[in-house]
C-alpha cells in the first residue's frame, strides 16, 4: 500500500504526525477564524531538532512538543511574533532538559522586543541553521507582518510558510505594520525558489506551490480592483462604508476582520497613485478617487 503524500496527512490535534522523513507537525488545540484548525509546530530533523512555531503559551501543546522532541530539541524558531505563533517559546525551552550553559537551546526570530518575544539573536534572510540531517534557511517574507519569515528546508525544497501562505484561507493584512505591496513582492519571490510543497502554519501541507501562489496573487489582484472600482464610483469613502461593497461574497460577520485587509489595499492604492488620504495610519480616515493622468 502506498503511503499518504504529505498533503493527504490531516489534522491531527495534539499528536505528531510525519511528514517525511525529516519532518513532524504537530497541531495546537486553538482552532479558530484567524487559526483555522489550529497552529502548526513542526519538528525537523532526529538528532538534533528545530522547532518552527511552537504556538502560543498553551501548557498542554508545548508539553506534547518537549515529549517529542525532549534534548534533542536544539533551536526553537518563530515565523512572525503573532500571539498564536511565539508566545510559547520561552515556556518551551523551560520545559525542555537543562543544557550546558555553553550549548544552550537557541530561541531564534526577527525580530526582537516586539509582542513579548526576546531571542537569543536575532536573525534575517540567508540564516542558515545546519545539522547532519538538513539546511534550514531563512527567508524575509513582509507582508503579512514586517518582521515575518520563512524557512526553506533545502533538502526537500519545503517552505514553512508561517502565515505568508495558508491552505483553506487567504491571509489578513493589517496596517500599519502589514502591507500589501511587500506582501506580493514576498508572494513573486517564492516562484524562483523551486519548491516542491508548502507546510503552513495553518492547514495541510500544500502540494503545488506555483498553484497556491498564483490563487493567492489573482485574489488579491481582483479584490484591488473591486476596492478601486468601489472608490471611482464613491470618489470619496471610507474603509467602514467600503467593506460591505468589495466583501459581498463574505459573511458580514467577518467585515471586522476585512476591514483591515481593505485598508492594506487602499495603502496600496495611494502608493500607485491611485488613491489620496490625508493620514493613511487611520483606519477610519477618508479616502479620494484619483483618477489616471
Amino acid at each position: 500500500m502506498t503511503p499518504p503524500s504529505a498533503a493527504e496527512v490531516a489534522i491531527v490535534v495534539g499528536e505528531p504526525v510525519s511528514l517525511s522523513q525529516r519532518v513532524r507537525r504537530l497541531t495546537c488545540g486553538n482552532p479558530g477564524v484567524m487559526t483555522g484548525p489550529g497552529t502548526n509546530t513542526y519538528l525537523i530533523g532526529h538528532e538534533e531538532i528545530v522547532v518552527i512555531d511552537p504556538g502560543p503559551d498553551d501548557e498542554a501543546h508545548l508539553e506534547k512538543i518537549a515529549a517529542a522532541g525532549g534534548d534533542r530539541i536544539r533551536w526553537i524558531v518563530v515565523t512572525h511574533t503573532h500571539p498564536d505563533h511565539s508566545p510559547g517559546a520561552q515556556r518551551l525551552r523551560q520545559l525542555l532538559p537543562k543544557r550546558p550553559p555553553n550549548d544552550p537551546v537557541l530561541v531564534l526570530g526577527y525580530e526582537g522586543g516586539r509582542d513579548g518575544f526576546e531571542p537569543d539573536a536575532e536573525i534575517g534572510e540567508g540564516h542558515t541553521i545546519e545539522a547532519d540531517e538538513f539546511t534550514l534557511r531563512a527567508l524575509h517574507t513582509p507582508g503579512h507582518a514586517s518582521n515575518h519569515l520563512c524557512y526553506l528546508l533545502e533538502e526537500e525544497r519545503l517552505l514553512f510558510s508561517g502565515d505568508h501562505i495558508m491552505n483553506g484561507s487567504t491571509v489578513v493584512i493589517s496596517p500599519p505594520d502589514g502591507d500589501m505591496t511587500a506582501y506580493l513582492s514576498s508572494l513573486e519571490r517564492l516562484r524562483s525558489l523551486g519548491l516542491k510543497a508548502i507546510a503552513p502554519a495553518h492547514g495541510r501541507v500544500i502540494d503545488d506551490p506555483i498553484a497556491k501562489i498564483d490563487e493567492y496573487v489573482t485574489h488579491r489582484l481582483a479584490r484591488e480592483d473591486a476596492v478601486a472600482a468601489a472608490l471611482a464610483q464613491a470618489q470619496r469613502s471610507t474603509v467602514a462604508e467600503l467593506v460591505p461593497i468589495v466583501y459581498q461574497d463574505v459573511d458580514e460577520s467577518r467585515f471586522p476582520i476585512a476591514q483591515f485587509s481593505l485598508w492594506a489595499h487602499l495603502r496600496k492604492l495611494e502608493q500607485d497613485g491611485r488613491a489620496l488620504t490625508a493620514d493613511r495610519d487611520d483606519v477610519n480616515a477618508v479616502w479620494e478617487f484619483v483618477a489616471a493622468g
